[in-house]
């Protein structure tokens, strides 16, 4: 099983439990080395196939020869006085994604990368800048989460949600983050409850409609930006492959599939998205429908010429919506110290070492 990710041996964790029962059982030996396998990986966190003491030594050799262990080197880290931490790690082809880990009161949330860069091109977003350069493959997006929990290890804490909100288009990289929720949810891996994961995409329909089928527990959560097809292209071009009223037909079609609950992630612009008139209209597409909106101020990028919308109008457009019985809340920002927006880390680090 080769990847687009390297030319040599696969990654350990891009196999779920079944695939490592079936290459088990092709070297001889019983399924249960692979459960022995998920145990060394997933709940005693070991680097290396020497430390999975309880297999025989051959068997040892086998696993080095088929597999490797993603390598995420720490070029940056950088920890906030709320507690929150961002990861700039390097991949073994010298790309770099981030990973922040979120504290909260209620629990430890990790924020993944998918993709290495973008390709969609939301115009507030530092994530587009340099563009896609590839997709990451199920291992490395686990490892991610992997490295968050061997920080939290010491402080007998555990890694309690996922956010699947970083770098990249999950969507665009559709079956192996499909494969890397499989293994997090697992009972023998992480052990994460499928309705404490959510997964965020900018409106691929095709795999919207996918997910809608997948019979999971897992969020949706979209990126919806603006109240009309109009004004989401400006601000996301993928709006002129999968229009606004297409993306609204995915989601009525999710919700009368799986009965959840959407959430509508809303980037407020200043003087771009965020007046009343866009909050009403806003309002009235979402209005009877099961979802909540989650107002997110957005971030100061430096090569984008946006700016914050004011508090008192973050505020006002929180009312119009609630006033129409639009579920809305208001994210509590983390991390903006160390500039734990998506993709902020990764450009400056790519100027530093291109410029």
């Amino acid at each position: 099983m080769k990847n687009e990710a390297q030319n040599e041996k696969p990654f350990i964790y891009d196999f779920s439990l079944e695939e490592l029962q079936d290459w088990t059982k092709e070297q001889g030996e019983p399924a249960f080395r692979a459960g022995q396998i998920f145990d060394w990986l997933y709940v005693k966190r070991v680097s290396s196939f020497e430390e999975m003491s309880n297999l025989p030594k051959p068997f040892r050799m086998k696993l080095e020869d088929a597999f490797q262990f993603v390598t995420l080197s720490e070029i940056a880290k950088f920890e906030s006085k709320d507690g929150t931490v961002k990861f700039l790690f390097g991949l073994h082809d010298n790309h770099a994604i981030e990973t922040v880990l979120m504290r909260h009161n209620y629990g430890n949330s990790v924020c993944v990368t998918t993709q290495v860069g973008c390709r969609i091109g939301c115009t507030f977003c530092a994530s587009t800048l340099g563009g896609l350069k590839r997709n990451l493959t199920p291992g490395e997006i686990v490892a991610q989460v992997v490295q968050c929990q061997k920080l939290l290890d010491p402080e007998d804490q555990r890694v309690s949600s996922i956010v699947i909100m970083g770098s990249g288009e999950p969507f665009e990289n559709y079956d192996a983050t499909m494969k890397f929720l499989h293994n997090m949810i697992h009972p023998k891996g992480l052990n994460i409850g499928a309705r404490h994961i959510t997964v965020s995409t900018s409106g691929i329909v095709p795999s919207m409609y996918k997910f809608a089928d997948e019979n999971t527990q897992i969020n949706l959560a979209i990126s919806i930006h603006a109240p009309n097809d109009a004004l989401r292209s400006k601000l996301m071009p993928v709006n002129r492959r999968y229009p606004f009223n297409e993306v609204m037909d995915a989601i009525k079609y999710y919700i009368e599939k799986t009965g959840r609950r959407v959430t509508f992630e809303y980037a407020l612009i200043g003087g771009v998205n965020d007046r009343p008139e866009h909050a009403r209209e806003l309002a009235d597409v979402l209005q009877g429908m099961l979802c909540h909106v989650n107002l997110i101020p957005v971030n100061y990028v430096p090569e984008r010429d946006y700016v914050r919308t004011p508090r008192d109008d973050i505020f006002e457009f929180q009312r119009i919506l609630q006033s129409k019985n639009v579920n809305a809340t208001i994210r509590r920002e983390q991390g903006h110290d160390i500039a734990a927006a998506c993709g902020q880390l990764r450009a400056k680090h790519m100027e530093a070492t291109t410029g």
